[in-house]
């Protein structure tokens, strides 16, 4: 099992940090390791959208789907892979801290089969570390 969550401060009102991060046309600016993504059903992002995602991990190419199984505006995002080598899940969460601050939780969770399941124990430290970057690579993004 991995399950992986990390949270950043970011200098911004949680409207705009919600909305940026929860938009998947920005995923490629600020995931280091996502590489397209594309919306599969109609926008705006609503519960059950899907969405296409081109990713690189470790050195391979991944292909997979997220399907949105819960989304409060402001506060929650839940995301999971309908399909893909490693069935995960992908949770962001928003706080308010004050007017111009917020704090963004990231949180994946997953259980590799097949290959990757003797592998977890890499996976869940190169997630973390990416994780961490894509949290920093937000907070630079909006903050300036």
């Amino acid at each position: 099992m991995v399950d992986i969550k990390t949270d950043i401060t970011i200098r911004c009102p949680i409207q705009k940090v919600a909305e940026y991060a929860a938009n998947p046309d920005h995923a490629p600016e600020w995931y280091v390791n996502i590489d397209s993504a594309e919306m599969r059903t109609e926008k705006p992002l609503s519960l059950h959208s899907q969405i296409a995602f081109k990713a690189k991990f470790l050195g391979k190419d991944l292909s997979y789907i997220y399907e949105i199984t819960e989304l409060i505006p402001e506060q929650k995002l839940v995301m999971k892979a309908a399909n893909g080598p490693f069935p995960m899940e992908t949770t962001y969460e928003w706080e308010t801290i004050d007017e111009q601050t917020s704090k963004m939780t990231l949180r994946n969770q997953g259980n590799p089969t097949g290959f990757s399941k003797w592998m977890t124990p890499l996976i869940s430290v190169m997630m973390k570390k990416a994780n961490q970057k894509d949290l920093i690579k937000i907070k630079e993004i909006l903050e300036n």
